[in-house]
């Protein structure tokens, strides 16, 4: 073994780095095929990123056109230098989004998209010379077109059309025909009409058209099923009728359940409640009439008192012409004190007497009760409930060495309490719609246990689709994720590892290279005591430690089985 002296190396002065073209020929195949793998995959990488974010965003600028729009705004796009787009199936037309509206206003300007219904503007195109059949065609034509235009702003209606039957005319009233509209609809997917929005579209048409009736007008759907209802309305009050009793019956098994859900628990307790309503509308006038019961209790309705005093002429004279009856009258006596005497009467006819007379007519109101009393409808003529609890099946068997006599009297005991609870409930839930003998109700409760349904098999985790959806989602970062680790660790490292070896390959070789002057010490004794052995191996070390470069040019020239210098 042949030890050095720990010499000082002074700083070299730096080596002058070779031109990339003399790095490229100095390595080897592996490495220049990584290199331009990477270099490969950078500039795709930044080819991907710059068309993917120079890429416009796409918007939909018209969407649902006919051919002849759709070729026209195609046309003008061409012209105006505005890139697009079609949809799957050509329904719609998609520009960058930041010209959508500057777009719009412009082919507004030049009137598209026409649309392929025509209104009242057909009739600003009218020639000189146009016949009377031709320009009531026109009309007719025209106001189908606003009628069509005005049914298709409906949110359910994707397109309609509307034919008009106008009749001609005549001087003769009786013989006048009246007009008529069928309507042809097609909805959107997934979108219905109600009844309220059929009888709006009726009479839209119907009070568009001087003297058509809402019954002249039919409304289809695209698959040929008549929408539009009869003159009758009977079928919708039997709808409205219908939808009233399901709204009073859901009203009570909502109470029945608020009420018996605290006492047995949610969804122990399944309820069914059948209303019979009557619909009907009766109206009762009835008028009475009763006697006065005193006559203090009369009420004076009318009266009325005539009274008359005179002179009552003497009669005639009657009988047999003679001697007597053609007597002339006395002279007439005045009395003394002024007072009229009586008259005398002249064989007791022929005297002058006064006569007074007086009547009296008092009505009364006769006592009269009148009523009119009109039912109500809607009523309930009738109310069946039926509700079923869940009760826990327990086992019957009395356990192995239980006495039979105090098993019985504990089933008999649960049973007693059971039924008691039952009858309990049965009250509850009889206050609580209003039991009512007189109307024949009915109410049933049954405890019993509920048939737990099978659970249904659980699906895997990766069958799961908010696993999947989470995956798809995530699959494209995690994807790009692990590309960039390979290639960092599988390109970029090597390459660094390379270049650092090669670089303290090149120390070593510069130093072994320079001829320095390493005195050596002096060679040891043959007979070494153990405590200079000693000191000599920490030499060394300090050595190692202080000089690494030196000592891993004599480990280099040992390997090498080069004599030491």
């Amino acid at each position: 073994m042949s030890a050095v002296a720990e010499i000082p190396v002074p700083n070299a002065s730096p080596v002058p780095q070779p031109a990339l073209s003399q790095r490229w020929t100095a390595m080897d195949r592996g490495q220049r095929l990584r290199w331009g793998a990477l270099a490969a995959l950078l500039v795709v990488a930044v080819a991907a990123a710059a068309m993917f974010y120079r890429q416009p965003e796409y918007k939909v600028l018209f969407s649902g056109l006919n051919d002849k729009d759709g070729g026209a705004i195609v046309a003008q796009l061409s012209q105006m230098n505005v890139p697009y787009r079609y949809t799957e199936g050509g329904g719609a037309i998609l520009i960058p989004s930041e010209r959508v509206h500057d777009v719009r206003l412009k082919l507004a300007t030049q009137g598209l998209p026409k649309g392929s219904v025509t209104g009242f503007e057909l009739m600003e195109n009218s020639k000189f010379g146009i016949t009377q059949f031709q320009e009531r065609l026109n009309f007719q034509r025209g106001l189908e077109g606003e009628l069509t235009r005005s049914i298709q702003a409906l949110a359910a209606v994707q397109s309609a059309r509307v034919h008009l039957a106008l009749p001609n005319q005549n001087g003769f009233f009786r013989e006048q025909q009246k007009p008529s509209a069928s309507v042809l609809l097609s909805l959107h997917p997934g979108r219905v009409l109600d009844r309220a929005q059929i009888a709006g579209i009726v009479h839209l048409v119907a009070s568009s058209v001087p003297e058509m009736s809402p019954t002249a007008v039919s409304v289809l759907d695209d698959s040929g099923k008549l929408l539009s209802q009869s003159p009758d309305n009977n079928s919708a009050i039997e709808l409205q009728q219908l939808a009233y009793t399901q709204q009073i019956e859901q009203q009570y098994v909502r109470r029945i359940l608020e009420i018996l859900e605290p006492v047995v628990g949610k969804n122990n307790v399944k309820a069914q409640v059948s209303a019979e309503m009557d619909f009907s509308q009766t109206e009762l006038t009835s008028e009475q009439h009763r006697p006065n019961q005193t006559a203090d209790a009369g009420v004076v309705r009318s009266q009325q008192v005539v009274e008359s005093t005179g002179e009552q002429k003497p009669p005639q004279p009657t009988g047999i012409p003679g001697a007597t009856s053609n007597q002339p009258p006395q002279n007439a006596t005045a009395a003394i004190n002024g007072a009229n005497p009586a008259p005398q009467a002249a064989d007791g006819q022929n005297a002058v007497r006064s006569a007074s007379k007086r009547e009296s007519i008092t009505n009364y109101e006769v006592d009269k009760t009148v009523r009119h009393t009109r039912g109500s409808t809607g009523s309930i003529k009738r109310l069946t409930a039926a509700v079923v609890i869940n009760t826990p099946a327990v086992a019957a068997a009395a356990p192995a060495g239980a006495d039979p006599a105090a098993a019985a009297a504990a089933a008999a005991a649960a049973r007693a309490a059971a039924a008691k609870q039952q009858e309990q409930l049965l009250a509850l839930v009889r206050e609580t719609v209003g039991y009512s003998s007189d109307r024949g109700d009915s109410v049933n409760v049954v405890s019993t246990p509920f048939v737990q349904d099978e659970a249904p098999p659980e699906l895997p985790l990766w069958r799961q689709p908010e696993v999947q959806a989470m995956a798809r989602s995530l699959g494209i970062p995690i994807g790009l994720a692990l590309f960039g680790a390979i290639v960092l660790l599988g390109l970029v490292r090597p390459m660094i590892k390379n270049r650092k070896g090669n670089a303290v390959g090149g120390q070593l070789n510069a130093i072994e290279g320079d001829a320095l002057d390493r005195p050596a010490l002096p060679a040891p004794s043959t007979e070494l005591s153990p405590t200079q052995e000693q000191q000599r191996l920490e030499q060394a070390r300090q050595l190692a430690k202080q000089n690494p470069i030196a000592v891993a040019n004599i480990v280099k020239t040992w390997i090498n089985g080069e004599a030491a210098s």
